[in-house]
């Protein structure tokens, strides 16, 4: 179960800044400890530069989620980009294209719980990530 969520459409460095506080605002709300804020913060902000930059901008989509268990928060990120051509070696630790943080998909994957790629060449991406309270 989901609630409605808040979206962020992305097409500024400004509009990055904004996910990074909203995710923020949303990880205190469903008490996530200062080390998971932390981790997803740093992952959102590193996907969020990622549509901006590769993407052409896109939107960002954060919602709080229950699983009936525990209380969480999912964050879609989508574009309409070029998409990714070897999702492989994107996924490689230390891959990196230049810009982010260095992070790369895979250092993003590791600070998340729940991490799912959907993309293709010429349609454009879709990452959704989760993390859950401990």
């Amino acid at each position: 179960m989901s609630d409605g969520g808040e979206r962020i459409e992305v097409g500024t460095d400004q509009d990055v800044v904004r996910v990074r506080q909203l995710v923020r605002t949303v990880a205190v709300s469903v008490k996530l400890s200062l080390v998971d804020q932390t981790k997803l913060v740093t992952a959102a902000s590193e996907l969020a530069r990622n549509t901006l930059v590769y993407g052409g901008g896109g939107a960002v989509e954060v919602s709080r989620v229950d699983n009936g268990r525990r209380q969480g928060i999912r964050i879609v990120f989508s574009d309409q980009g070029p998409g990714i051509a070897d999702l492989d070696l994107a996924l490689t630790d230390g891959y990196t294209t230049g810009g982010g943080l260095g992070l790369g998909l895979s250092g993003a994957r590791r600070l998340v719980d729940e991490f799912d790629i959907d993309t293709a060449v010429g349609r454009g991406t879709t990452i959704t990530v989760t993390k859950w309270c401990r």
